[in-house]
């Protein structure tokens, strides 16, 4: 039996097809903020796969999930779009209004958080930088914060007269110019918010995202375990529980 899992992102598309469970094929894609025709050009290729369903995550607005739900109507499969839920799977969200909550870090916390006993810290290293916290299966809210990317663009346009040209983000020193100075201070800014909250909230540290790595270097001491495609699997968790239901 074959499943289209979709993770449909602010600026990529990820998604893996699995046959008994077993991942076949795996691809991610820039979808430049046009997700539903990045979909139309696969969605001859899904077709010929002879799926049995599909599940999605999407962050995309009402108009641009209506253009992709359409879309996927061509596979003639059940199609499911995960949602957020007050309680799922036992895990309770912090959120009052759990509309207002990110499908992308309700699935990412399905993905790990099934221990009552344990404590966890999830952060997507994406577009924005997410962390969320959990005691057993109780959410506790979390913090969203520009990423690395965000933070260096916004400095570029809000300051006149300095030129900030693309550099990597791999020192914590004192820079001894200002392209150094910039980027070191962006990554210990966010290294240091991280510290803090871990600080605070002492738990198991998950990273996912393609800064993932990144971050675990400088914060070995928290033993961090690094999961690049953790909301792929919280989507199957989602899909697996709604069918046991």
């Amino acid at each position: 039996m074959k499943n289209l899992w979709l993770d449909i992102g602010n600026t990529r598309l990820k998604y893996w097809i699995t046959e008994n469970d077993q991942i076949i094929e795996h691809a991610a894609e820039l979808h430049l903020q046009s997700p539903a025709e990045l979909l139309l050009g696969l969605i001859l290729h899904f077709k010929n796969l002879d799926l049995q369903q599909v599940g999605v995550s999407s962050v995309q607005d009402k108009k641009n999930n209506e253009r992709i739900q359409k879309i996927l109507k061509f596979l003639n499969v059940p199609v499911t779009f995960a949602k957020v839920h007050a309680e799922y799977a036992g895990l309770r969200c912090a959120y009052e209004d759990t509309s207002k909550f990110g499908i992308d870090r309700w699935l990412q916390m399905l993905a790990v958080v099934n221990n009552p006993a344990q404590k966890y810290c999830v952060i997507s290293c994406g577009t924005a930088l997410t962390i969320d916290l959990t005691d057993g299966l109780q959410h506790l809210g979390g913090y969203i914060l520009p990423n690395l990317y965000l933070q260096r663009d916004s400095l570029i346009q809000n300051t006149k007269g300095i030129k900030i040209p693309d550099a990597t983000f791999d020192e914590l020193s004192p820079g001894r110019n200002t392209i150094d100075a910039v980027h070191h201070g962006i990554l210990l800014s966010l290294v240091s918010t991280i510290e803090k909250v871990l600080q605070k909230y002492p738990s198991q540290l998950i990273l996912t995202g393609g800064d993932a790595s990144l971050f675990a270097k400088y914060l070995a001491q928290y033993q961090p375990v690094i999961e690049p495609d953790l909301l792929l699997k919280g989507l199957q968790n989602y899909i697996y529980s709604l069918a046991e239901a």
